[in-house]
Parts: C-alpha cells; sequence; structure tokens
C-alpha cells in the first residue's frame, strides 16, 4: 500500500509538471509565430491558438522561452508535374522569405495581403506561386514529412526498440526467471491481450497468427495517445487521417480473413426471401461501417480530450487579456482542472488503444466465425443421424 501511495503521488506530481509547462508552449499561437509583422490582433484569439497546436504541421513548435519560439524545422518535399521533386528545409517559408523555391505556405495573413478567397485555401497547405507570390494553381502533391509523420516515426522506433528489449530480455533469462524492467511491465499487458482480446475472439490456430498484429496495433496507438499528452508534442491520433489510415488497415485485416461462408452469410443470409433485399444492403453496409466507427471513435475521443485540455490552458490567457491580476488569480484553479484532465486522458489512452485493438479483433473473427460455427452445425447434425 506504501509503495502504491507514492507512486500515485509521482504520478500526480509528474502530471502537475506537465501540466504547467504546458503553458511555455502555449502562450505564443502556432500560426502567427512565423508570419510577417502585421497589424496585431486585439486581444486572446483561443480559436486561432487551440486550432494551431491541434493541427498538422510542416515544423515542430516546442515551446516559447522568454517570447522566442524554439522550432523544429522539418523537411518539406513537392512533387509538381513538369518540374520534378523539389525539396528543402521549411524554415525557408520563414524568417523573412514570403515564399521558397516557388512554393508558399497559406496564413491568414497572406490570403489577407493577397486579397484571396480563405475559402478556397487550406490554412497551412504549401501551394505553387508565381515571380509575384500570386498562386498559380498548379497542381502538386504535399510528401513533406509533417509534425504527425515525424511523432508517428519516433513512436514506431520506440514501440521496435522496446519490444526487442522485450525478446532480448526473454532469450538472455529464459521464461523460468522472474521478469525484470520492460519485461516485467509489458508480459502481464501482452499476456492480457492474447489471451483476453485475441483467443477469445479469433477462434483456432488463428488466433496465435494474429496475435502479433493486435497487439501491435494496441502498442502503437497507446504509444502515440501518450505521446500526445506531452506539452509540445504533436496530436497524431487526434487526426483523422492517421485513424482513417489505421481503420483502413484493420479493414483490409477483416477482408484478408473472410472466407466464402462469411460472403455466402452476408449475401446470401438464411432469411425468407422476402427478407433478403433488406438484409443484404444492411449486412453490406455493415461491412464498411465498422472500419468508420473505429476512425471516428478514437479521433473524436482524443482531440476532444487535447480541446478540452487547451481550453482550459485558454481561460488564463482570456482573464489575463481582460486584467493581469484575474489572470494570475486564476492560474491556481486552471492547473487542478488541468491535472484533473491529464489524469482522465491518461485513462482514455489506454482504453481507446484497448477498445481499437480489441474490435479489430472481433471483426477479424466475426469474418471467421461463420465457418467455425457451420463446422459444429454440421457435426451436430451428423451426430443426430447416427
Amino acid at each position: 500500500m506504501i509503495s502504491f501511495n507514492l507512486f500515485k503521488h509521482r504520478l500526480v506530481a509528474l502530471i502537475a509538471v506537465l501540466s504547467i509547462s504546458g503553458f511555455s508552449s502555449f502562450a505564443n499561437p502556432h500560426e502567427s509565430q512565423h508570419e510577417e509583422k502585421h497589424e496585431e490582433k486585439k486581444g486572446f484569439n483561443a480559436k486561432e491558438v487551440i486550432l494551431g497546436h491541434v493541427k498538422d504541421a510542416h515544423d515542430w513548435h516546442l515551446l516559447d522561452i522568454a517570447g522566442t519560439p524554439v522550432t523544429i524545422p522539418l523537411p518539406v518535399i513537392v512533387y509538381e508535374e513538369g518540374k520534378g521533386v523539389t525539396s528543402f528545409s521549411s524554415s525557408n517559408f520563414h524568417h523573412g522569405h514570403a515564399s521558397y523555391a516557388g512554393y508558399r505556405l497559406v496564413n491568414e495573413h497572406y490570403l489577407h495581403e493577397k486579397g484571396l478567397n480563405p475559402a478556397e485555401y487550406t490554412d497551412g497547405k504549401i501551394i505553387a506561386v508565381d515571380a509575384n507570390d500570386m498562386p498559380t494553381g498548379a497542381k502538386i502533391y504535399d510528401l513533406s514529412i509533417t509534425k504527425n509523420i515525424t511523432s508517428m516515426i519516433i513512436a514506431a522506433i520506440l514501440l521496435i526498440w522496446i519490444m526487442l528489449s522485450v525478446a532480448k530480455a526473454y532469450t538472455t533469462r529464459g521464461s523460468k526467471k522472474a521478469p525484470k524492467g520492460f519485461q516485467s511491465l509489458l508480459e502481464p499487458v501482452i499476456i492480457f491481450i492474447r489471451d483476453e482480446v485475441v483467443k477469445p475472439n479469433i477462434p483456432g490456430v488463428a488466433a496465435e497468427r494474429y496475435t502479433p498484429f493486435i497487439l501491435t496495433i494496441f502498442f502503437f496507438i497507446l504509444i502515440n495517445n501518450l505521446l500526445g499528452l506531452v506539452p509540445g508534442s504533436a496530436n497524431v491520433t487526434g487526426n483523422i487521417a492517421v485513424t482513417a489510415a489505421l481503420a483502413l488497415i484493420s479493414f483490409l485485416s477483416t477482408m484478408f480473413a473472410s472466407n466464402k461462408h462469411f460472403w455466402a452469410h452476408t449475401l446470401n443470409p438464411p432469411v425468407p426471401g422476402w427478407v433478403k433485399p433488406i438484409l443484404v444492403p444492411v449486412e453490406i453496409i455493415g461491412i464498411f461501417t465498422k472500419p468508420v466507427s473505429l476512425m471516428i471513435r478514437l479521433f473524436a475521443n482524443i482531440l476532444a480530450g487535447h480541446i478540452i485540455i487547451l481550453s482550459i490552458i485558454s481561460l488564463v490567457f482570456i482573464f489575463g487579456s481582460l486584467n493581469s491580476g484575474a489572470g494570475y488569480g486564476f492560474l491556481p484553479i486552471t492547473v487542478l482542472f488541468n491535472i484533473v484532465m491529464m489524469m482522465l486522458e491518461l485513462l482514455v489512452a489506454f482504453i481507446q488503444a484497448f477498445i481499437f485493438a480489441n474490435l479489430t479483433a472481433v471483426f477479424i473473427g466475426q469474418a471467421m466465425e461463420v465457418a467455425h460455427d457451420d463446422h459444429h452445425d454440421h457435426h451436430g447434425d451428423d451426430h443426430k443421424h447416427h
């Protein structure tokens, strides 16, 4: 009990430090920190700041020290037909450069300056421009290594390193000795996913074959969820493009696991003929709504948590813009609420990773379960005949 209480207090202290340190990376809007100097906006624009932190970007803004942004430039890779591939550092878009190598990063100030319709351009998108810094309308393909991609690469490296460390521990220590380090931390989780998620949902020997896949999904989402809670980090699983890619992988795995019995029951269900025209479209739609539900559930829960935390922090700057005393007075309340939300988000990070992995296992098992059930039905019929 003493050790648990010590762990609990240390966890709360760590979350408090992360909550307070989040203010340093929140003071200046990400989108405005690289813009050219223009008329200053009155007051604090919470919407601009929050959206700037949860969106993807071509550079990685970490924090602000004494009003100076600390930013890591990332590679910009653009392909344009007739021009080929152009690559350069994202830092070339800033430091006074309006455009670079015939390309421009769209922002509100640029659209206002050129009199362009904001509805026709996406904020933060790279476009081709001419010598007068006006859009050419040329179709380009942005293959840049953005903040989200960089964060996913870091998560993948962490996942590989952790799992190789655990595998090496099993190789050197054997299965009979007590686990240590990452091995003792991850072994219960791995066994739980295998015995409580994969085996109950995926029948037969296929469970062993799909266990590494389900474990990879679980740990990859979990690591990205946890990294997203660190101040200055990327909002990877709160990006619908990322969750859509994960859902597509889950969908393709389900389709790969399906068999003729699954499609026979889907396209020709064992129901009266007049019901089939109603049931078959429902079954087909259900095949596609399952991955869509995975995509939206993970995206919405993670994004909503980040927006709530950023909104709570914004209250300090909103009150501070009205009166400095009110801002400092509201600071302790904000920190307290933020600690509560960070602890809740820590729980959500594990729950959402588990739900995505569990439902993927369920969908794969359902694609196989029809044949499994038919096998038992035939067994029962043969037994009756005997």
